[in-house]
């Protein structure tokens, strides 16, 4: 067992190339989907909201699920399979003229989010397994790395073919953007299905509904985790499906300066992740997370300063950075604050809280988005500044007083922490000495 279990992380991050390769293309390239095929504000906050509430709902169903299936390894391997068989009608939109194309839009991509919610649950519960908690931090950090550069090289794809394609039929060449997403995800899906399953195990309190686990706010140190989380989504997305919008429509950038700015953002990410992992390993995620709670609502009062395409790019890049650290320690913190048996709930619970933050934020977003104020002649602007403002409750509500789960974890300075990030004292060297 021990050798396939080092098999399947092996084929984990491989795979992980593929997978990510195709989200990054879904990610960055469905609104501008959307506003090809003549999505307005509405339209544009129905597609970023619709998907993620019914994919949230559907967590209700991810241990069932399993339990059906009888394994978490079918219900990852069937539904990354059908999430590619949903790409390949999406794709088809680009060439087909009738009235009804941005509703079965949001159809489709509602459809794939709620197969990658169900198949995300099950790989984390799955994967998280296979190796010991000191090791978790390491692995995943890496893995990220790896799965920041595929989805790099998606994003470049995207960027790289649009341009190209523009003088030429844009709905050629959103159909072969597509297309060749579903391909990616076909792969993915081979891959998974090589990788071992082990047994899901249970006890007496791993069942307890969805009620039950909000009743436990007060004296639950992950609910409080989760509520934060949430928040902080939810505050992120009345203005996150917009900075597409406001850089395609409002400030005209083609494809090409669109996938630049975007891929500082993943460069930024991908330099985050050995940072905060290696001091996260030092001072806990829940600092890090705390940390880099107060940064994000920095990010969209920055996008008020300048339309320059090069400052927005080290916008973007901050950007990437930070989130790349908040992302990374959030997963890392579900895995030690749950234990194995409790893991698909936790983490079904934990997705749907965030899917239906998500669909809020954007959809009130979306609401606002025409009828707020103009600022700076735009009422986009008036939106961003709304969204920085209200980040910075995520920090104020009781829920932003979650404590570390890590007994090993040290208690360190803002100063010490600030020093260690930008390279001149690592606290991970001083872990050693």
């Amino acid at each position: 067992m021990e050798r396939k279990i080092k098999q399947s992380l092996s084929i984990s991050w491989k795979e992980g190339i593929p997978a990510s390769m195709m989200l990054g293309v879904l990610d960055y390239y469905l609104v501008p989907y959307g506003l090809f095929l003549g999505a307005t504000n509405r339209v544009v906050a129905l597609l970023s909201a619709l998907p993620h509430l019914a994919a949230s709902v559907a967590q209700f169903w991810a241990m069932a699920a399993v339990r059906r299936a009888g394994s978490r390894l079918r219900v990852v391997v069937v539904t990354a399979a059908a999430q590619a068989a949903v790409l390949l009608p999406m794709a088809a939109l680009a060439l087909a003229d009738f009235r009804g194309r941005l509703a079965a839009l949001v159809a489709l991509a509602v459809a794939f989010r709620v197969l990658n919610n169900l198949c995300g649950t099950a790989w984390s519960s799955l994967v998280s397994e296979y190796l010991p908690a000191q090791r978790r931090g390491g692995y995943f950090g890496w893995r990220a790395r790896i799965a920041g550069l595929a989805a790099l090289a998606g994003t470049m794809m995207g960027g790289l073919l649009l341009a190209g394609m523009k003088p030429v039929s844009l709905a050629a060449g959103f159909f072969i953007l597509f297309a060749a997403a579903a391909l990616l995800r076909f792969l993915s899906a081979g891959m998974l299905s090589r990788m071992a399953e082990l047994p899901l195990t249970s006890s007496p309190g791993s069942d307890f509904t969805f009620l039950m686990f909000l009743r436990r706010f007060r004296e639950s140190n992950f609910v409080k985790f989760v509520l934060f989380v949430a928040s902080t989504l939810f505050t992120t997305h009345l203005a996150a499906p917009y900075f597409s919008v406001y850089m395609l429509r409002d400030l005209g950038l083609g494809y090409f300066l669109y996938m630049v700015i975007h891929l500082a953002a993943a460069v930024g990410s991908l330099a985050a992740f050995p940072i905060w992992g290696r001091n996260a390993d030092v001072v806990g995620n829940a600092r890090i997370l705390k940390t880099t709670g107060w940064l994000i609502p920095v990010i969209p009062l920055l996008w008020l300063i300048s339309r320059d395409p090069a400052y927005l790019m080290l916008v973007e890049f901050f950007a990437g950075f930070v989130w790349g650290g908040f992302n990374l320690c959030a997963a890392n913190f579900i895995y030690d604050a749950v234990t194995p048996e409790k893991r698909v709930r936790c983490l079904g619970y934990f997705n749907l809280i965030s899917g239906v933050a998500i669909f809020a934020g954007a959809l009130i977003g979306g609401f606002l988005a025409d009828r707020l104020p103009p600022l700076l002649g735009l009422p986009l602007m008036s939106l961003f500044l709304l969204s920085g403002l209200l980040r910075f409750t995520a920090m104020l509500w009781p829920w932003g007083r979650f404590k570390e789960v890590r007994e090993s974890a040290r208690k360190v300075s803002s100063r010490q922490l600030f020093f260690s990030v930008v390279g001149i004292r690592p606290l991970a060297g001083e872990a050693l000495e």
